[in-house]
Formats: C-alpha cells, sequence, structure tokens
C-alpha cells in the first residue's frame, strides 16, 4: 500500500511538472469545485425531508404529531396558533425557503463559476504550451529545439486534459445539487399549498361558527 502511495504521488508530481504553471491554479481548483459539491451534496441530503412523497406531507400537514425533525419544526413555525391569516402563511414560508434555498443558490454560483474556469485555464495552459512550442521551432537548435516542442506539445496537451477532467464531473455534480435544490423547493411550495388550505379550512369553520 505504501509502494502504490508512493508511486502514484510520484506520477502525480510528474503530471504536474510536465503541465507547466498553470497546473497548480488547476490542481486548486480541483480541491475548491470537490469540496464545495460535496458539501452542497452533504448540506441537502441531511434536509432530505424533501424526498418524501406527496400524499405523506399531506398526512404530516393534516397531522402534525406524526411528523418529526425538521419537517416537525416547519409545521409547528407555519401552523403556529397565533396565525389569522394565509398571508402569514406564505409570509413564513417565504422565510423559510430564504433560510434552505439562498444559501444553496448563493454557494452554486460559486461552483458554477469554478467549474466554467477549469476549461478555460486549461485552455490558457495550452496557448502557452504552444508558445513555447513555436519557440522551440523558431531556435531550431538542434536537441534543444525538439526539448522545446515535445515539452510545448505535453504542456499543452496536460493541461487541455486536466481542465477537462475537472469540468466534466463538476457540471454532473452541479446538475445534481440543481435537481435536489428544485425538489426541495417543490416539497417547500407544497407544504405552503396544503398549510393554506388547512388554515382556509380553519377560517371557513370559525366564520361558519360565528354565523351561527
Amino acid at each position: 500500500m505504501r509502494d502504490l502511495f508512493q508511486q502514484f504521488s510520484a506520477e502525480f508530481v510528474d503530471i504536474i511538472l510536465s503541465g507547466g504553471v498553470l497546473m497548480v491554479p488547476l490542481t486548486f481548483l480541483a480541491m475548491g469545485i470537490f469540496a464545495l459539491a460535496l458539501y452542497q451534496l452533504f448540506f441537502l441530503h441531511a434536509h432530505g425531508f424533501y424526498r418524501i412523497k406527496r400524499q405523506k406531507l399531506a398526512n404530516y400537514v393534516f397531522n402534525p404529531v406524526l411528523a418529526h425533525g425538521e419537517l416537525r419544526q416547519i409545521l409547528d413555525y407555519t401552523q403556529d396558533a397565533a396565525i389569522s391569516s394565509t398571508h402569514e402563511v406564505r409570509s413564513r414560508f417565504a422565510e423559510i425557503r430564504n433560510a434552505y434555498l439562498a444559501p444553496v443558490d448563493s454557494r452554486n454560483n460559486v461552483l458554477l463559476t469554478l467549474v466554467s474556469a477549469a476549461p478555460l485555464t486549461g485552455l490558457l495552459g495550452t496557448v502557452m504550451g504552444m508558445l513555447t512550442t513555436f519557440e522551440g521551432l523558431a531556435l531550431a537548435v538542434g536537441g534543444r529545439t525538439v526539448d522545446l516542442i515535445a515539452g510545448g506539445i505535453s504542456e499543452a496537451l496536460i493541461t487541455t486534459q486536466t481542465g477537462l477532467i475537472i469540468a466534466i464531473p463538476g457540471y454532473v455534480m452541479v446538475s445534481m445539487i440543481r435537481r435536489r435544490r428544485n425538489d426541495l423547493e417543490g416539497t417547500l411550495n407544497t407544504l405552503e399549498t396544503l398549510t393554506v388550505q388547512l388554515v382556509e379550512g380553519w377560517q371557513s369553520e370559525k366564520a361558519t361558527r360565528e354565523a351561527s
């Protein structure tokens, strides 16, 4: 295991050195992208009540004692005895949406910026590598020319490949985060609609009793 790790480390360092100076920012970019994406996925997983089916949600809204965890807290907050109108219900759900969705959206914007920067950084490395290649062709000094050309082509290809290797899974993770974020928003919208119906029912019953 130790030998395998040492071999991997040696190959990794060799790739970094072969790719030129831009491999360093690409490495940090990759670390930032995957760390932020995993944080987003863990955050959404931790607030997993959005995976509950609509039928169960309706049952929980009309029978809050059956709910537990975060969902119970949301129902208690939006069905507080102090609430006297559907406007207050919608206002409280707006607060909840802001608490859950705003941080996800903010971090997603940063993540998208980092993911978009990866292939562009790789492209910059390609340009720098081609410049090194052209420099080798211009010098035409025997063996050194071959070394410069080979080094330039290697730098161009490695940075391009690295940028794509970072960006492609990055976009996949962004898509996964968006889907789960939209599921969370859909669940909160469903809870709001059902709670509004519940409050309207209370108001109708109250108006009927007062009329009689």
